[in-house]
């Protein structure tokens, strides 16, 4: 029986016999979809479910093969590359493997047992790739989020603050239909790490846009260079720092600069969307109600890429008017929940600020405390179904 997905194998060649070969050797196997340029193959790599090989003749008109593949392996990283030569080719071929761009490249002609083999090792090599990559995320994502829900406690404005802000951005990236993402939620997780190093009374003023002396104002510019000593020591976090580097550079490439690559204009665009929800949350933690922060943002509208400005703007008028805020006591607060406003101490000390996602260890911290200790009722945010 065969499986109900199968994976998608793009076939690129100039001569439309030699793609009609390939089909008929690969179909009973794989997704196969065909194209006569290097253009044309592009713009099926970037298509829906992620291609799992790409094979390429290597003379054609235009964009050669190994140009072609080159520039797959930037943009679609994921996707496992097989280049078909001619015995005059041979050379380039192996140069082309030798600089990362190839898996495996294939004589002309080639019998159809070995172009199966070599396919088959490609996918699978895709298929290892991505559970890899997924395992990454998931350890990455769990270690930062468990790293934050610690910090969200010793540190309750910060942390709190990239919660909400954590939120705003998976709820764009999930209007935009994308399908990577993690590397600009973690860096929505961190975009506070370095506040952790302000004084407290520093750190209140610059949650509720209060005026900040000389030496404050030091201290936050400051603030950029602490993120990227810290997250530097750790491996793989290379895309989250260029990110959180992005935040203040401006929206558009000057022209004089070289065209970015598909991977440089990726993260562009979730510094982007970071922005944007940084921007919408600090209006708010100033007091400003949630349409007056919407018209502010339009009101500086050259700040953000248009498409996603939009975008952010309509995620308020889906929401559904069913969402409520209900007052509920500790013992009924439950791991999950949305906090909708700052929960403090008796005393008056904030103990963890609006927008935290409650989790089971905050729900074994709050219920240590004596009856009392924490005002009640807490405020929890409902959603519509």
């Amino acid at each position: 029986m065969e499986p109900k997905t199968r994976s998608r194998v793009v076939c690129v060649d100039d001569e439309p016999q030699v793609l009609s070969g390939l089909s008929l050797h690969l179909r009973r196997r794989y997704e196969v979809e065909t194209a006569t340029s290097g253009q044309a193959a592009l713009e099926l790599l970037a298509r829906q479910p992620p291609a799992a090989v790409v094979i390429s003749d290597m003379r054609m008109p235009g964009m050669n093969g190994a140009e072609l593949l080159a520039k797959a392996s930037g943009a679609f990283p994921h996707t496992t590359r097989i280049l078909l030569t001619g015995h005059a080719e041979v050379d380039a071929a192996i140069a082309a493997v030798n600089k990362g761009a190839v898996f495996r490249f294939l004589v002309k002609p080639c019998p159809p047992t070995e172009l199966l083999a070599a396919v088959d090792a490609a996918a699978e090599l895709h298929r290892v790739t991505l559970a890899e990559q997924q395992l990454l995320e998931q350890t990455l994502h769990g270690s930062i989020k468990m790293l934050t829900d610690v910090m969200a406690i010793t540190n309750p404005v910060a942390f709190g603050r990239a919660q909400r802000i954590k939120q705003h951005v998976t709820a764009l990236a999930e209007k935009l239909e994308l399908a990577e993402r993690w590397q600009v939620e973690v860096a929505a997780m961190l975009s506070q790490l370095a506040t952790f190093t302000l004084p407290p009374e520093t750190l209140e003023k610059v949650y509720y846009g209060a005026p900040l002396s000389g030496e404050e104002e030091q201290m936050l510019e400051r603030a950029p260079d602490i993120t990227e000593q810290l997250l530097g020591r750790i491996p793989r976090l290379e895309p989250v720092r260029e990110i959180l580097s992005g935040l203040n550079k401006p929206t558009e490439v000057p022209v004089s600069s070289a065209e970015p690559t598909h991977a440089q204009q990726q993260l562009a665009r979730w510094a982007a969307m970071l922005r944007i929800a940084r921007d919408f949350d600090e209006l708010e933690a100033q007091g400003q109600s949630t349409a007056v922060a919407l018209t502010a943002l339009k009101g500086r509208a050259e700040r953000y890429e248009p498409a996603l400005l939009a975008a952010f703007l309509g995620l308020f008028g889906q929401r559904k008017e069913g969402d409520k805020v209900r007052d509920i006591s500790v013992a009924a607060l439950r791991s999950g929940m949305v906090l909708a406003a700052d929960v403090k101490m008796a005393t008056g000390t904030l103990f963890v600020a609006r927008g935290y996602e409650v989790t089971p260890a905050f729900l074994e911290r709050i219920r240590n405390f004596r009856p009392g200790s924490v005002r009640e009722p807490l405020k929890v945010l409902i959603r519509a179904a």
